[in-house]
């Protein structure tokens, strides 16, 4: 028995490690992707007021704080009875798009590209941002720049762009300016131009030169997809009903945002900080059943997968091009990158849309009147997936409960199952080097996790551990904490 261990894993948002247990032949028995990070957040929200969460829970991550500020935003919209106004609503979903696009920019260009760019294989020091900028300074400068724009729209509406506080019950802090949608139209319009840019180079380029790779059965699960779309079955980022897809395509759930609680379980496993949701009437099956179990999938993939067609006019023309390619639903995990450069270009026009709507300068941002409810349930749909915050207060508004389901949470099963399935295929006889670790490594990628938001419960979970080990991995002593 030999134990390998990638520690730290790396090109991600968060701290983890991978655990490979091989047998006596020196193949791949079991594998652990373990989150090791560990926060409170539900558990020192308990006692607050319920109006300032939407403030704290940014505090959750620095990477996708603007998920958590919206979610929470909805769900103290909801326990203080008020329904945002219509400007309101366009304010709040123009910076979630802005932050869509700054997230995936973050993710795609800066930890997942240079696996594609470079080359799964290159050597460590090319793989990574600071490589590909010694190989191509104006590619990398361009890719900042254009993040920037994004950047700028959040920093103006949010007061920050990290950590914002512009949600208040009912609406937004305050309006736009003329000099405002002016500014934000040329970034859209730049955007737009660039992500047709980078789908063309993903399409063109990159799925020629690893099609091997992407289109093989080493990255590839046929599982349930969950995510977020409108009246019409289209991806909407900020509001709709929470649809589930099965691995054929057929829609075996529509429902709420209120109702994820008879939908969703969650088990916990010693070795990991972050829970493990599935579909609670599919059933948990544990890690080596992707069709029959319960597990499902969130995400960018997931968000085309429950999607019938997108919202605007050449996200859509790219969404039929990405169909054709890899099917629908489409259970390439690599097409989770592909799925990201669509949905800047989506958010990019939905962006341009918004603008020229005439209401998005509208000085009617609150809405004040409503009677409180004393629970409320948010979802958005965070750049990793979809994320429900779920709250209730006493008499006083102050929070007595919170339950937070993150994304990634959401997708630890199945980067589970994929981190296995890898190391399993590419492990044999005992044989391993740098190449092959990284293959693995590129598993988890495709789905951007961030284990910072997804360890969050004080009161759930295993407890700490010192574990002694001799120098082959062999466990002598475990001592808790």
């Amino acid at each position: 028995m030999k134990l390998i261990r990638i520690n730290p894993i790396t090109r991600l948002e968060g701290e983890g490690v991978i655990s490979i247990i091989l047998d006596d032949q020196g193949n791949v028995k079991d594998a652990y992707y373990h989150i090791i990070e560990f926060k409170g957040f539900e558990k020192f929200c308990i006692g607050r007021p319920v109006e300032e969460l939407p403030r704290i829970v940014t505090r959750i991550c620095g990477v996708c704080p603007w998920a958590h500020h919206m979610a929470s935003g909805k769900a103290v919209d909801q326990i203080y009875g008020r329904e945002p106004s219509p400007a309101a609503k366009k304010i709040r979903e123009l910076a979630y798009c802005a932050h869509i696009i700054d997230s995936h920019s973050l993710h795609f260009f800066y930890l997942a590209a240079p696996d594609f760019l470079a080359g799964p294989g290159a050597p460590k020091e090319e793989r990574n941002v600071i490589g590909l900028f010694k190989k191509n300074p104006d590619l990398v400068k361009d890719i900042v720049r254009h993040r920037s724009y994004a950047v700028k729209v959040t920093d103006t509406i949010g007061g920050k762009a990290i950590h914002p506080v512009c949600n208040v019950p009912g609406g937004v802090s305050k309006p736009l300016s003329e000099k405002d949608v002016k500014e934000f139209t040329e970034y859209a319009k730049e955007l737009i131009k660039f992500s047709l840019n980078w789908i063309e180079k993903f399409e063109k380029e990159i799925l020629n030169k690893y099609k091997d790779l992407i289109l093989s059965d080493l990255y590839y699960a046929e599982t349930y997809y969950m995510g977020m779309v409108d009246n019409y079955n289209r991806m909407n980022f900020y509001d709709g009903m929470v649809r589930v897809v099965d691995p054929k395509g057929n829609e075996v759930a529509k429902f709420p945002n209120d109702e994820y609680a008879n939908y969703i379980a969650e088990k916990v496993m010693r070795w990991s900080y972050t829970k493990f949701p599935y579909l609670k009437k599919i059933g948990w099956k544990g890690f080596s059943d992707g069709i029959n179990s319960g597990m499902y999938r969130v995400g960018p993939l997931a968000r085309l997968n429950v999607s019938d067609k997108l919202a605007t006019d050449r996200a859509q023309e790219a969404f039929e091009r990405f169909k054709e390619l890899g099917g629908h639903p489409c259970h390439y995990s690599m097409f989770y990158h592909y799925a990201r450069l669509i949905e800047i270009l989506y958010a990019a026009e939905r962006m341009l849309e918004l603008l020229k709507d005439e209401e998005i300068l509208s000085k009617d941002i609150i809405n004040y009147d409503g009677e409180p409810t004393y629970r409320g349930v948010g979802i958005a749909e965070a750049p990793r997936g979809i994320l429900f915050h779920h709250y209730e207060t006493d008499e006083n508004l102050i929070t007595k409960r919170v339950n937070i389901i993150i994304p990634t949470t959401q997708n630890n099963l199945p980067i589970n199952y994929e981190i296995r399935k890898v190391a399993q295929k590419t492990i044999k006889n005992g044989k391993v080097n740098d190449e092959i670790l990284n293959l693995i490594e590129v598993a988890f990628r495709a789905y951007d996790p961030c284990l910072a938001c997804s360890a969050h419960a004080i009161n759930r979970g295993p407890l700490l551990k010192v574990r002694i080990l001799r120098e082959n991995g062999e466990i002598i002593k475990e001592l808790p904490i």
